[in-house]
């Protein structure tokens, strides 16, 4: 049997968009002999919905989706799709609404619906917010072959891997005791550096513990505050990796199943990023790319001081979107050096993008003037400090509400941690592009990308400067 994992991004909400994307990649599938096919956790509407899932309307509508959907897939494909059903005996019962929940689609109709047992409340989920957690185990037999399915955090309470416990079920542990011949896990896993090394650890672990062969599909893009990486993986038996999908980008593997051996041939195994500033790169230029897209923009303005950070952003701008979208403004004050003008504008010529300049030399003078009676007698500090900074914010906002341009912030989290930023200033802005980036790994990523990135279009992205513009180790 084969059997393809389809590594989707899909935009919350968009229920047609997500469709024809599982669609796609269904018949794409059906080209290459596959017999089962793994979407990802929520893959019709996207991870993770919130509070979209109050609306009536929006959860009739994925149930409307899902069934014009089961009868547009080609019949030879088994299809596992993540989606939301609604709870009968919510009202009565005191549950919740909701099941997170996986349809199986086969011969034009919904076969079986399975429910997510575990849902997390911890660091970025709110899952029992919305949902009610299954009770049963969940598999199918498909060809003779029996298939435990589980969603994401059912994977996740292996009390030997793990030292504990954090619910009271252990779903894999269940399938294996049933006899399922594999285990599929769809799953939508937000991405923190290193955690595709905690993921395989852990399914080799329970791959291993309980003999089962097991695929695990994971969603990758980003939506807004949260990045998922992809990097869906597949182990047998043994504990030993047979399939990878590539990290930040779509991808469909397929994978074989011998029936006679009872376990997963080894495929096709995708390489990782080489280290973690290549890992974070890509993630942020991922999460770049995906807002800006799925917000719909198309272009972005960046204030470019000449330092590291606003270089950092526009490197990452550039990779994710091209060097034509990206808008860098130029707005020296009295107190600029020269260097930080040259600096900004070789960088901006290293990456390829327009730049504007507008010095602010003249608006300080006019808030100097208006200020001159009531601050007098005062001593100049902060307040005058960060007019700076407010009027830069002010000339960048216009940009973007004039033009529809996205401004990218560059603060790093370092900056934002000691409160090293300016209120309606250098905080403005639709996304802040590195503010979960320390300012030590900032310094890191962009010594990585001076010793030979080269982005999208193929410029080596170099240039990076420290914020005395001096080359240095950045």
């Amino acid at each position: 049997m084969k059997i393809a994992i389809a590594q989707l991004n899909p935009t919350i909400g968009d229920l047609t968009g997500n469709a024809q994307q599982i669609l796609t990649a269904t018949y794409q599938a059906n080209d290459e002999g596959v017999r089962l096919l793994l979407t990802t956790e929520l893959s019709l509407c996207g991870y993770p919905p919130r509070d979209l899932l109050m609306q009536p309307s929006f959860v009739e509508a994925i149930a409307s989706t899902l069934y014009q959907l089961a009868q547009d897939l080609p019949p030879q494909v088994a299809v596992l799709v993540g989606m939301v059903e609604a709870n009968g005996r919510s009202l009565q019962d005191g549950g919740k609404p909701l099941f997170n929940s996986t349809a199986l689609l086969e011969g034009g109709k919904v076969q079986q619906i399975f429910h997510k047992r575990l849902l997390p409340t911890y660091d970025v989920f709110d899952e029992d917010r919305y949902f009610e957690p299954g009770l049963q185990s969940n598999s199918f037999t498909l060809d003779g072959v029996r298939i435990g399915v589980t969603i994401c955090e059912d994977l996740w309470n292996d009390e030997e891997f793990w030292g504990k416990r954090n619910y009271t079920a252990n779903p894999i542990a269940d399938l294996a005791s049933q006899g399922v011949d594999f285990i599929v896990n769809l799953s939508a896993s937000p991405y923190s550096m290193g955690k595709q090394r905690l993921r395989e650890s852990m399914l080799q672990h329970g791959s291993k513990r309980y003999r089962q062969p097991i695929i695990y599909a994971n969603q990758v893009g980003g939506n807004d505050d949260l990045i998922f990486d992809g990097s869906s993986v597949a182990f047998n038996r043994q504990g030993e990796m047979v399939g990878r999908a590539k990290a930040f980008g779509e991808d469909l593997v397929v994978l074989e199943f011998d029936s006679a051996q009872a376990d997963l041939q080894t495929g096709v195994i995708a390489s990782q990023p080489e280290n973690d500033d290549a890992e974070i790169w890509s993630a942020l230029v991922l999460g770049v790319r995906d807002y800006v897209r799925k917000c719909g923009f198309s272009k972005v303005v960046i204030g470019l001081s000449g330092g590291i950070d606003s270089s950092l952003v526009a490197a990452i701008a550039t990779a994710a979107l091209g060097s034509a979208n990206v808008l860098g403004i130029l707005m020296p004050s009295p107190y600029s050096s020269d260097h930080s003008i040259s600096d900004a504008l070789e960088l901006a010529h290293n990456l390829g993008i327009q730049t504007h300049t507008l010095p602010i030399g003249k608006l300080m003078h006019t808030y100097d003037e208006t200020f001159a009676d009531l601050f007098a007698g005062t001593e100049f500090g902060i307040a005058e400090e960060n007019i700076q900074s407010r009027i830069r914010g002010n000339l960048l906002m216009a940009i973007s509400n004039k033009f529809g341009y996205l401004l990218l912030s560059t603060g790093n989290k370092s900056e934002m941690a000691v409160g090293y930023c300016t209120l309606y200033g250098d905080m403005n802005g639709g996304l802040a592009a590195i503010a979960d980036v320390p300012k030590t790994r900032v310094y890191s990523i962009c010594k990585w990308l001076n010793e030979g990135m080269k982005d999208e279009d193929g410029r080596r992205s170099k240039g990076m400067k420290d914020e005395d513009g001096r080359r240095g180790e950045g």
